[in-house]
């Protein structure tokens, strides 16, 4: 009864006079023109109400990801998949007295199944991904590396399954083969696994998050990360380039990252004047009278000074010389004046580490370090902070007849300029 009804068409056409032959290449176009017209409709029809639908949802739900469901297509792939089974429903009805053709049919319709199916998993989980970016406990994390690794098993296992369809051997039998052959394997895919494990260590470790300033020699990397893959992150440098690192070389390499910096409470300045030796000497009365008159340093030095003669005359120091007993240097008071300096500048963070210090003497001079840390971290703000202050210390050393060193210029050079 049943192959009657398949066969109504094909009867008809050989009962108005067509051969065998004709009647059935004639039933089979016939056939599969109907069932291609009825299963685009019907994927139409399909699509235009799931798209409704969605839109709908997307309008009245409060989290926005079916947005990203929408945005990535998982309806249009979704759609698909009712007119895809009527087709393979329907090729024994169309394929009559073709049997190998509706063998290679039905072979064919699988494999577009799997791969639609791979398809909508993948716009799952890129819209997973771009909903969790949306999240700030997720927004500087590698997820996009772990989506990676998903749709590598994901079409690993629908490779397999494709060449299941096609050869009808049995899926096991393909893992069977796979762990005969996984040295091969493990050599075609070193980088993507060393990137998995690199991955998950970085993400574990919390060692670099999407957004963070890193700078990475070997490489020429210097800017900020604005992608974590499988295989390699992008860091986008300061002048606009774009480098890549393979995310193993963050585990297996040494990089400095600046987060530390900027989630502190300012950015470190770190520079040294390198101070003439020549210039440095004791301080007599009359220069200490000269040294009164700058203001930020005037209460220390009262106070400074009668403490030393103070000292100097209860033990009977002879002064003739100035080395004898206690006294001021130049040096001494700029570093004191370098200090008050920082403290009473706006723009250092004075909650953090600030200090003037003397570096070991070197053959140029005696280095005069500033450690101290400007409150604005962004670079061209910390950079005009920093060049603020060397410019004023640079302009006061004439005061305190101080000198910077340079290195002398020799007279052929001088005559040829």
């Amino acid at each position: 009864m049943k192959d009657d009804f398949h066969r109504i068409l094909y009867n008809y056409l050989v009962e108005a006079g067509l051969n065998e032959t004709s009647a059935s290449y004639l039933n089979l176009t016939i056939l599969l023109v109907i069932a291609l017209v009825l299963a685009w409709f019907l994927d139409l029809i399909i699509w235009k109400v799931l798209r409704s639908v969605s839109l709908r949802l997307a309008r009245k739900s409060k989290t926005n990801f079916d947005n990203f469901l929408v945005a990535n297509r998982v309806p249009r792939y979704l759609a698909h998949i009712l007119p895809l089974s009527i087709l393979v429903e329907l090729v024994p009805f169309g394929f009559i007295g073709f049997e190998y053709a509706a063998i290679i049919a039905l072979k064919f319709l699988h494999v577009l199944f799997v791969v639609l199916t791979l398809y909508v998993v993948k716009s799952v989980f890129k819209s997973i991904n771009d909903y969790l970016k949306t999240k700030p406990r997720f927004r500087d994390k590698p997820m996009g590396s772990y989506i990676q690794v998903f749709m590598i098993f994901a079409w690993v296992l629908g490779i397999f399954t494709i060449f299941a369809i096609i050869t009808e051997i049995q899926v096991w039998k393909f893992f069977t083969a796979l762990g005969a052959g996984s040295a091969v394997i493990l050599l075609i895919f070193k980088d993507s696994i060393l990137g998995l494990v690199a991955s998950i260590q970085v993400s574990i470790n919390d060692m670099v998050r999407i957004g963070d300033w890193i700078s990475f020699d070997k490489f020429g990397a210097d800017g900020d990360v604005i992608e974590i893959s499988l295989a390699t992150v992008k860091v986008q440098n300061f002048d606009k380039t774009i480098t890549t690192i393979p995310t193993y070389a963050l585990i297996s390499d040494s990089f400095k990252n600046w987060r530390g910096m900027q989630e502190a409470g300012g950015r470190r300045i770190k520079r040294a004047l390198i101070i003439s030796q020549k210039s440095i000497r004791f301080l007599s009365d009359t220069d200490v009278e000269e040294f009164q008159k700058i203001q930020l340093i005037q209460p220390y030095l009262t106070t400074r000074s009668e403490q030393i003669n103070t000292y100097n005359t209860s033990n009977n120091i002879n002064k003739d010389l100035a080395i004898n007993g206690r006294n001021l240097t130049n040096i001494g008071v700029f570093r004191k004046y370098v200090n008050d300096y920082l403290q009473n500048h706006s723009a250092v963070n004075k909650g953090m580490t600030l200090m003037v210090r003397q570096l070991p003497p070197t053959p140029q001079g005696i280095p005069l370090e500033i450690y101290a840390f400007s409150s604005d971290k962004r670079w061209e703000n910390y950079e005009y902070v920093m060049a603020d202050i060397f410019d004023h210390l640079i302009a006061a050393l004439p005061y305190f007849h101080l000198q910077v060193y340079e290195i002398p210029v020799p007279e052929s050079v001088i005559a040829q300029g």
